[in-house]
């Protein structure tokens, strides 16, 4: 094995099987690979590395562990999780990543990313994605009292949900062909993993002559999915089924 890959985990307390399932996949399959990736969305929400609810410290203490065992651990943030900061990566042990970054496990370079910037066609979501991730604005909701930063997360994700269903086709909020070419060509990478789109699957495609491949990672709703990268380069990408 030369990595696992997961992608929007969206772990929250109204659904604890989904975090026991991860924790089950942390201490078995993990602990077995070099390396895990995660690029982003771990989390349904994210306030601050201040947050001293149960759930985030108990994914940090599993995450720890996998780290001390000898896995290395890289996160990338995702639309859900932008606020996660140092504070938490060097407490659950692992290195936060720029989004999209190049990384090469066995020698291979491959383009890795949340997957948001390439949904361009969603004018209204790049948007309010260029207003979160200004530093400035980050600053100013994380010096508010952490009750506000918690009614703030809640109302951001009654919006999303409402944006979502008031799209008037599920491809705008698909990762547009052209930003994919785009994105081949600008790093000069044959394969590309990413998440947030929620449709899992692996697209072979030829881009400037060249063939490329660009792996869709699975949500964690309904069950795990995961992503496994063999010593050979191969990739399957597999479900991880809720325990009765």
């Amino acid at each position: 094995m030369r990595a696992l890959f997961v992608s929007d985990l969206h772990l929250d307390p109204a659904r604890p099987q989904i975090t026991d399932l991860f924790l089950a996949f942390l201490r078995e399959e993990a602990a077995r690979s070099p390396a895990l990736y995660i690029p982003g969305d771990l989390f349904e929400a994210w306030v601050g590395d201040d947050d001293d609810a149960e759930l985030p410290a108990r994914v940090a203490q599993a995450l720890r562990a996998l780290a001390d065992g000898g896995t290395r651990i890289a996160f990338i943030r995702g639309n859900r999780d932008f606020l996660l900061g140092g504070g938490y990566a060097t407490r659950a042990g692992f290195e936060i990543l720029p989004d999209p970054c190049v990384i090469a496990p066995g020698g291979e370079p491959i383009l890795l990313l949340h997957g948001d910037l390439l949904c361009v066609d969603d004018a209204a979501y790049q948007a309010v994605r260029r207003q979160v991730r200004d530093p400035d604005w980050q600053r100013a909701l994380l010096a508010r009292p952490l009750a506000e930063r918690r009614a703030f997360a809640q109302a951001a994700r009654q919006s999303s949900a409402a944006h979502q269903q008031a799209m008037t086709s599920q491809e705008i909020g698909d990762a547009a062909p052209h930003a994919v070419e785009d994105f081949f060509r600008r790093y000069g990478v044959s394969r590309m993993i990413h998440g947030h789109t929620h449709r899992p699957a692996v697209h072979d495609l030829v881009v400037d002559g060249v063939p490329r491949q660009r792996i869709v990672l699975g949500d964690w709703y309904e069950q795990g999915s995961v992503l496994r990268m063999y010593e050979d380069g191969r990739c399957e990408l597999a479900g991880l089924i809720l325990p009765d």
